[in-house]
C-alpha cells in the first residue's frame, strides 16, 4: 500500500497510536453506529466467519482487533473452544467488551487482553484458529501483522479475516463510493463526538488491498490455501488461509 491512511491528519503520532486514540474516543458509541452504518448486514458476515471457525473445531482461538468483543462472544456461543483471547490496543473498546462478556456469563471462556497485533504476546504455534474482523486495515505494517499471526498460529491452524472491500461492478461500485464518501462520514459527524473517525474508516477501506491482492500478501507471509469470498456485491470479503 503506497499511501498510509491515518485518522488525524494533523497528528504527529504514528498510525498505531492514532488508531488506538480513535477507538478509545468512539468506544461507547461504536456498536450502535456500526449496526446503523452497515444496516445490520455485518452480523450476517460475522456468522459466516464463525461457521468457518466452528468447522475447524478449535480448542484455543484468538480474535485480533476484537474491539467490543462481538466476534469473540459469537465464537464462544457457537463453538466448543475452551479458551478465546480477544486482543485489542484500545482499552476503551475492551472495557465495553468486558461488560458484554460478563453479562453473557462467558468470563471463564473469553479473556480480553490489551495487546498489539504486530507484537502478539503469545508463543509460537499457540492458537488453533485466529480471526480478524474489520481490523487488518488498521495495522500499521500489514505484512508484519500477518507474519505475527502466522507465528502464533499452530501448523494446520486456520486464519479467517473479514474486511471491507470495494465493489468492482456497476452500479454497486458507484453506490459504495457514495455510501463511504458521503453517508458514512455524515453519520459519524452527526452521531459521534469524534468527527475524524468515520472519515478515516471509509478512507482506509477504499485504499486497502483486497481480493487477490491481499491473498498474494498472505502467500508472501507463507500462508497456504488462501481464498477470498466476496460478500454482498463485494462491499466486504471473507478470507481464509492456513499455516502449513
Amino acid at each position: 500500500m503506497s499511501k498510509q491512511i491515518t485518522p488525524y491528519k494533523e497528528s504527529t503520532l504514528g498510525k498505531k497510536e492514532q488508531v488506538t486514540q480513535m477507538f478509545d474516543n468512539i468506544s461507547g458509541e461504536y456498536d450502535g453506529l456500526n449496526r446503523v452504518i452497515s444496516l445490520g448486514i455485518d452480523m450476517k458476515w460475522r456468522k459466516k466467519v464463525i461457521a468457518l471457525v466452528k468447522a475447524h473445531n478449535p480448542k484455543i482461538a484468538l480474535d485480533i482487533a476484537t474491539g467490543t468483543g462481538d466476534l469473540a462472544i459469537m465464537m464462544a456461543e457457537a463453538t466448543a473452544a475452551e479458551k478465546i483471547i480477544g486482543l485489542d490496543l484500545s482499552v476503551g473498546m475492551l472495557e465495553v467488551g468486558k461488560k458484554k462478556v460478563l453479562s453473557k456469563k462467558l468470563a471463564d471462556t473469553i479473556e480480553m487482553v490489551v495487546g498489539d497485533s504486530e507484537n502478539i504476546p503469545y508463543p509460537d504455534n499457540h492458537f488453533d484458529a485466529i480471526t480478524v474482523s474489520f481490523g487488518i486495515r488498521n495495522f500499521e505494517t500489514l505484512e508484519k501483522g500477518l507474519a505475527e499471526i502466522y507465528r502464533v498460529l499452530k501448523p494446520g491452524g486456520l486464519l479467517v479475516i473479514l474486511e471491507t472491500s470495494v465493489p468492482t461492478k456497476f452500479p454497486f461500485k458507484q453506490g459504495y463510493a457514495f455510501h463511504t464518501k458521503v453517508i458514512l462520514p455524515l453519520v459519524g459527524k452527526l452521531f459521534s463526538k469524534d468527527n475524524s473517525a468515520y472519515g478515516y474508516l471509509s478512507e482506509s477501506a477504499s485504499h486497502f488491498p483486497f481480493g487477490e491482492a491481499l491473498n498474494n500478501i498472505l502467500r508472501k507471509v507463507s500462508f497456504i490455501d488462501c481464498k477470498a469470498m466476496p460478500q454482498t456485491f463485494g462491499v466486504a470479503t471473507i478470507y481464509t488461509a492456513t499455516k502449513k
